[in-house]
């Protein structure tokens, strides 16, 4: 009998003990605690924090500079000769008259300016042309001096057309007038005189 006896928990402790040594003299230290802060963990949180300061950052720039704002639209009474020269040449606004309505149409410049497929409206009343769907020059004002176009022998059907060209207008443009005759109590005094 040489040895005294042991019970089998004594030899699980024995067991275990001679494990964790051996575990504790075979790996270091540093692995046996899980860690984030690797090398390639702190490279990638670097290239994080550069990419987040490059993407939030406040620009160069801290003046903003704004757009100059178009001149202002006074509203005011217009003569046939007055409204001429607003037809979009020589940089000009591109206004046409409706029913005796002047409508500041220059957003649509590429239809009513210079070369556009409207471009005989411009500076003038084209009402008659629009209620007869016709781009002829017959259908604008010879006369400019004379009494302003009252549309009275314009059927059911075309002064419909013409509502609708009116309503269209007064949704998409400022209206920025009133035509007008040359003579009339509303027209300036240089346009009553000549």
């Amino acid at each position: 009998m040489g040895e005294p006896a042991r019970g089998v928990g004594a030899d699980v402790l024995a067991t275990i003990s001679k494990a964790s040594n051996m575990n504790n003299s075979t790996v270091p230290a540093a692995a046996q605690v899980a860690s984030i802060a690797t090398p390639i963990n702190l490279i990638l949180l670097s290239l994080f924090l550069v990419l987040a300061y490059m993407r939030l950052r406040p620009s160069k720039s801290t003046t903003t500079i704004l757009p100059t704002p178009p001149q202002a639209t006074v509203y005011r009474v217009f003569t046939p000769p007055q409204l001429m020269p607003f037809n979009g040449q020589d940089n000009q606004p591109v206004y046409l008259a409706v029913r005796g309505r002047i409508f500041d149409v220059t957003s649509g410049r590429n239809f009513y300016g210079p070369g556009g497929p409207y471009a005989n409206f411009a500076g003038q009343d084209a009402s008659r042309g629009l209620a007869c769907g016709s781009f002829d020059e017959e259908m604008l004002t010879e006369d400019l001096k004379g009494p302003l176009d009252r549309l009275e022998d314009l059927g059911g059907e075309e002064m419909e057309a013409l509502k609708g060209w009116e309503e269209r207008f007064q949704e998409k443009y400022l209206v920025v007038g009133k035509l007008v005759p040359v003579g009339h109590d509303e027209a300036e005094e240089d346009e009553k005189t000549s």
